[in-house]
């Protein structure tokens, strides 16, 4: 191989496929990146078995080649380098990567190409394309619910369903759950559910931060695969097997109590109150009075440690119906209200025991139960729910 790109070209392909190298395998390789020339481009290619990121980055091709060569030590050379034209060749028979900037050169060894696992190709089963801005702030939107423990495995990843021209992503960690419903580009012609890991789709929003084209989505068709395809990137990557929980028949019907109230200042409120709940098993009480003819209503937000102190904050709100007491893992409440998009949300609480829903608009629904015995709700664009999913 013999090639020449630019140093910030190289630097950012190797940043964005360095997220899918192995960290700890009994495989070494897998702790290289692929270098590779593909029509008349640079390909970058890391995986840790589970998750493949490839990159296509311009460059002038004199002579095809492939290497792999341990990634951080690709990266850290490379972005050390002056941004300047960088000079890439491989010497075949010791297996040498050669780069030369400027007046910096360095040779790396590195391991045959033959030896890099496979990258699955996805080129059949079902495709369809999202726009960007509503993949974005769908992921956002659910997965901070997801599990980080390995115990129940399909609680890591989130729930995707596709039907007709909408996509439903959901998740939930056996405390709350977060439910968001999108439209797509292409429509599909069968409905179909996947577990998609939370960390692919951690990535995907990654990488897609300044891409204005749709994303391409693709099943294989045994359900196995997902590849989601960007303009100069590609992401494939194993999908969960199981059953995700019914969670539909979790997100309460009706409620006794309605609240809309400023986001930020019930988030400062929450946030404060987190203070003290620290020593208090984390939980923040709310509290959501209905307004008088000549008052209007408001929602009292505290918390208390034997130990230190307590604190109580008040913020004006519109209340429909009966008074409403309720306590929040305060980290539970905190995390709905920091990925809104709204400055004004409506809350609602559900017929006791069910838990508490927040949805701020007909896609969205988010529910999380209190302290595992008081559930709230408030109506959002995803949905919340904390008991149930045991």
């Amino acid at each position: 191989m013999k090639l020449s790109c630019l140093q910030e070209n190289l630097n950012r392909g190797l940043s964005i496929v360095g997220r899918a190298v192995a960290t700890r395998s009994t495989l070494p390789i897998t702790q290289n990146i692929l270098l590779t020339d593909d029509e008349g481009r640079l390909k970058l290619v890391a995986t840790n078995l589970e998750m493949a990121i490839s990159c296509w980055i311009g460059a002038k091709i004199e002579e095809g080649g492939a290497i792999t060569v341990p990634a951080r030590l690709l990266t850290e050379f490379v972005g050390s380098l002056p941004a300047d034209k960088i000079d890439v060749t491989i010497a075949p028979q010791t297996k040498t990567l050669r780069l030369k900037c400027a007046r910096f050169e360095a040779r790396i060894s590195g391991v045959d190409a033959k030896d890099f696992p496979p990258i699955p190709k996805i080129s059949e089963g079902i495709t369809t394309k999202v726009e960007v801005e509503a993949l974005r702030q769908g992921i956002n939107q659910v997965i901070f619910a997801a599990a980080t423990e390995e115990s129940r495995p399909v609680l890591t990843g989130i729930d995707a369903q596709f039907e007709g021209s909408q996509m439903t992503l959901a998740a939930a960690d056996g405390f709350r759950l977060a439910v968001f419903k999108m439209p797509i580009a292409t429509p599909v012609t069968q409905k179909t559910e996947v577990i998609i890991p939370a960390r692919t789709l951690a990535e995907v929003n990654r990488l897609i931060g300044d891409q204005e084209e749709p994303v391409e989505i693709t099943l294989n068709p045994n359900k196995s695969q997902i590849l989601f395809r960007m303009k100069s990137t590609e992401l494939v990557s194993q999908l969960i097997q199981g059953t995700f929980p019914n969670y539909s028949q979790l997100i309460p019907k009706s409620n006794n109590t309605r609240m809309t109230v400023n986001v930020a200042e019930f988030l400062r409120a929450t946030k404060t109150a987190s203070i003290f709940a620290r020593d208090g098993s984390g939980i923040v009480r709310l509290v959501m009075t209905p307004g008088a003819k000549t008052t209007p209503g408001k929602l009292t937000v505290s918390a208390r440690s034997e130990e230190i102190g307590d604190d109580t904050g008040d913020i004006d709100a519109t209340v429909e119906g009966v008074e409403s007491k309720i306590a929040f893992n305060g980290r539970y409440l905190t995390d709905v209200l920091a990925c809104s998009t709204q400055s004004r949300s409506p809350w609602r609480r559900p017929t006791p025991p069910a838990p508490a829903l927040s949805a701020r608009s007909a896609r969205t629904t988010m529910c999380t139960s209190l302290c595992r015995c008081c559930p709230v709700v408030s109506r959002h664009e995803s949905a919340l729910i904390t008991s149930g999913l045991r």
